[in-house]
């Protein structure tokens, strides 16, 4: 019975032990270590873990006993990173798995793109390159996404200085406008409620530099391979209680794959004021970028060219504005009071080229185009009509034939537009006063965003080129034209008025039960009011309210065995509601454009998930250096997922609920760090699989049933998500001006998307190794390299299905395996410079 309730077999009861075993040779070698002569260790503190804790850590020198092994908690968002003395929450006292970046650990990869960064240095982080593009990389963490293609179930939330930036359409994380020269800390959290709606997975908390935390002018530039220029400016200083913090960043890159630039400008700036017992923070950002997100190629076409690609164009273009103000106060010598309002505007267009499913009607229509009979079984032709914005009907080619329709190759350019305004504000009061004699850190707090979306979406018929390329032909009939289906089934133009409403109080409290032992309790409140409006009046399934309502608890014990070692373990409760994108895609009789093209919306259910975990860690002084690791089990279950399956509609997808589905698995992390070395190596083990019995839509799998559908049992893993990964890298200062180091990234192999029942061949692992050097020409100038893909490994990080059939009058290459790729980055060198002022 216990096995049938934990099933940690299924994660491979040999890593258990491992871990186990792991842990207590730790443990024996770091009471040994206390032996060894004793070595002061900086002593770090920071503010409980809440939605609107300070994140800044307040350094100061270690008492006079051996090492002090308390490190740097995490910080949830805050309104701004507190500069100010005082107390906080010692790591060992957090009962969940947490994973800090630095400033520095984004210089040292020097890349634009801060999944980049998170790739290398998390365990249990994977980049999925579905667009390939860099700055548009699906983040996955524990196997649940941030991811800013829509379409993606998400199950992670993100903050940036105390802002959610999930954005309000469909929960999307748009990586690409976050300036990473500008970050001062990016923190990873796991089993944290607080964090609000759609921390499923956990929560990725980016803080931003400010004039209190950065002093000086720095100026860079990049250039190298595939035609990347890059650079950015940051300037940074206080005075008289007074900071100001500005930085700018921007890039060109023409791309490793045909069609696939990009072009990057952000600003981020912190103006900010501090006094003996309170500070404010006023915040601005805006971004414009845009990028070719081609997506993936058939693999018949990459193994004649790898840097070939499918239908085209394949564009977005983002813009982003954000004005915050956040305050602080310490009203008390006990009490804190934080605030923080913001207002967000973000606008997203997207331009997509697809093949069409359109063929000739049949019966008493003609010689008229209609929507493949395949693409939606059970329509009437009439339903299936395909005609212009003016209902006129769309004639063949005037050529002869008993189908003058079928040698030609339609396509469409489908286009989405986003306009979402969301303003927001927050307050929390939190305390450090002592409870009953014991240590104690209280708080409690609340939080509203509301949000208003605009979102259109069309089509306009077009004929592939040979190239691909998709547009308009002036011999072909009705292309150039705005398009839609008489009965509103795949092709339908959309205009959607959306409303959103986000509630959550909670409260969190860290007691000290002994100087060794530490409670974890806390829970939240998440309210979500969700309303869609069709404003073209031709689809009202998409007029509807909804509210989703959960209390989430969260619970754990963190335990001091000695000075070097800590033991945790907790359990929590999250939640997140449908967004207004997949509440408006979720009939699998009108399904719509992966990026979003609403046409009608049956409920769904809010997902609900209830996380597992437990693990050790320490820290001990190491050859003049300090060893750092990690290891830890976790477990999610979810009920009613949701995922995104394909439709028979090339392009076309729908959102539906699954009964269960699960994330289990094993982390383990190793840092070492001295004046000259930098070392670190991870490993993580993610069995993400389903927990029901049914069938899922897969209608390009080429073992789809003759219903277009697999059959899927518990156990079977979820694709997309690599089981294996084994990070590790180097750097040494080989003078006090050279630093030379390396790296290396192995990814085990996993399952196609769309192979949900595991029957087709898996898409192969990979490793990529890369080189990183710089060298000081003086105290102010740096020069700096980057060899990524050292070896120009050919690798695949993406992998799905398609219907060969749908370009075979548009190409001469005649397209028989379904397996589409999208390759990885090739061989890249880049270098650059530094300049302090």
């Amino acid at each position: 019975m216990l096995g049938r309730c934990v099933n940690w077999r299924s994660a491979g009861i040999g890593r258990v032990w491992l871990a186990a075993g792991l842990g207590l040779a730790v443990t024996v070698w770091s009471d040994a270590a206390q032996s060894q002569e004793s070595v002061f260790l900086p002593k770090i503190d920071v503010i409980a873990p809440s939605p609107l804790s300070g994140s800044t850590a307040r350094i100061r020198r270690a008492s006079n006993a051996p090492v002090q092994t308390t490190t740097q908690a995490p910080a949830a968002p805050a309104p701004a990173p507190s500069t100010t003395e005082g107390g906080g929450i010692d790591r060992d006292k957090i009962a969940a798995n947490t994973q800090t970046l630095t400033a520095e650990d984004f210089e040292r990869t020097n890349s634009p793109s801060i999944t980049d960064t998170l790739m290398q240095r998390v365990p249990g982080v994977s980049v999925t390159d579905v667009q390939g593009n860099g700055f548009t990389q699906d983040l996955r963490y524990r196997g649940f996404a941030a991811s800013p293609l829509q379409g993606t179930p998400q199950g992670l939330a993100v903050y940036m200085s105390g802002v959610r930036v999930n954005e309000a359409f469909g929960d999307t994380v748009n990586w690409d406008l976050i300036p990473t020269n500008a970050i001062n800390r990016v923190d990873m959290w796991t089993n944290n409620p607080t964090f609000g709606l759609n921390a499923l997975g956990g929560a990725v908390n980016v803080q931003m530099k400010n004039g209190f935390t950065y002093n000086g002018t720095e100026v860079e530039g990049m250039g190298g391979s595939y035609g990347r220029v890059s650079g950015g400016a940051q300037y940074g200083g206080q005075k008289n209680g007074v900071g100001l913090y500005l930085a700018v960043q921007g890039a060109k890159d023409n791309g490793w794959r045909y069609q696939s630039p990009a072009d990057v400008q952000r600003f981020y700036g912190d103006l900010g004021w501090k006094g003996d017992r309170a500070e404010v923070h006023l915040i601005g950002q805006v971004g414009h970028n845009s990028f070719g997100v081609v997506g993936p190629t058939p693999i018949q076409l990459l193994n004649k060219d790898k840097q070939a690609i499918y239908t085209w164009p394949q564009t977005t273009r983002n813009d982003v504005q954000l004005i915050a103000l956040n305050g602080k106060v310490n009203a008390t010598d006990d009490w804190t009071l934080q605030t923080n309002l913001y207002a967000r505007h973000f606008r997203q267009r997207h331009v997509d080229g697809n093949d069409g499913d359109i063929e000739r009607c049949g019966g008493v229509l003609g010689n008229v185009l209609c929507l493949n009979d395949d693409s939606a079984p059970g329509a009437s032709a009439a339903q299936r009509q395909i005609l212009t914005a003016n209902n006129a009907a769309i004639p063949c080619p005037p050529v002869g034939g008993v189908n003058p329709c079928r040698g030609v190759p339609y396509g469409t350019i489908d286009r989405t537009s986003t306009d979402a305004t969301t303003i927001g504000a927050s307050a929390e009061a939190s305390s450090t006063a002592k409870l009953l004699g014991h240590g104690n850190n209280f708080s409690f707090g609340g939080s509203i965003d509301h949000s208003s979306v605009d979102f259109g979406a069309a089509s306009e018929l077009g004929y592939i080129f040979p190239d691909l390329s998709v547009g308009p032909n002036s011999i072909i009939p009705g292309t150039g034209q705005i398009i839609h289906t008489a009965g509103n089934i795949g092709y339908a133009p959309v205009s959607l008025k959306a409303h959103s409403t986000y509630y959550g109080l909670y409260t969190t409290d860290v007691f000290d039960i002994t100087k060794n032992l530490s409670l974890n309790a806390g829970a939240r409140l998440n309210v979500a009011k969700i309303s869609t409006a069709d404003l073209l009046g031709t689809s009202p399934d998409l007029n509807g309210g909804y509210t989703f309502t959960k209390l989430n608890p969260m619970v754990g014990l963190a335990y001091k065995i000695n000075p070097w070692v800590t033991v945790y373990g907790g359990y929590s409760e999250a939640n997140r509601a449908p967004t207004p994108l997949e509440l408006g895609c979720s009939n699998p009789n009108k399904p719509c454009l992966l990026e979003g093209f609403l046409v009608s919306d049956p409920p769904l259910r809010q997902v609900t998930s209830q996380t597992y975990e437990t693990g050790l860690r320490g820290q001990s002084p190491l050859r003049g250096g300090v060893f750092e690791w990690k290891v830890g089990l976790f477990r999610t279950d979810i009920k009613n997922d949701i995922v995104n399956v394909a439709s028979p509609i090339q392009g076309r997808g729908v959102f539906q609920n699954v009964d269960a589905t699960r994330r289990q698995g094993l982390e383990a992390n190793a840092e070492y760090r001295s004046k000259k070395w930098f070392a670190y190596a991870s490993y993580s083990y993610i069995d993400a699989t389903y927990q029901f019995d049914g069938d899922l839509p897969s209608p390009n799998n080429p073992l789809a049933d003759a219903d277009g559908n697999v059959h899927v049992t518990p156990g079977k893993k979820i694709p997309g998500i690599p089981q294996h990964q084994f990070k590790a890298g180097a750097e040494y200062l080989v003078t006090p001006k050279w630093k030379v180091g390396a790296d290396v990234i192995v990814v085990g192999s996993q399952y196609f998307v769309g192979d949900d029942a595991n029957q087709n061949e898996k898409l192969s692992s990979y490793w990529v190794a890369n080189l990183h050097t710089s060298y000081d020409l003086s105290p102010n100038v740096r020069l700096f390299g980057l060899v990524n893909n050292l070896f120009n490994k050919t690798y695949y990080p993406y992998g799905t299905y398609f219907d060969p059939s749908s370009v075979r009058n548009a190409i001469s290459t005649a397209l028989t395996d379904q397996r589409t790729l999208t390759p990885g980055q090739p061989l890249s060198i880049y270098a650059g410079m530094k300049i302090k002022l």
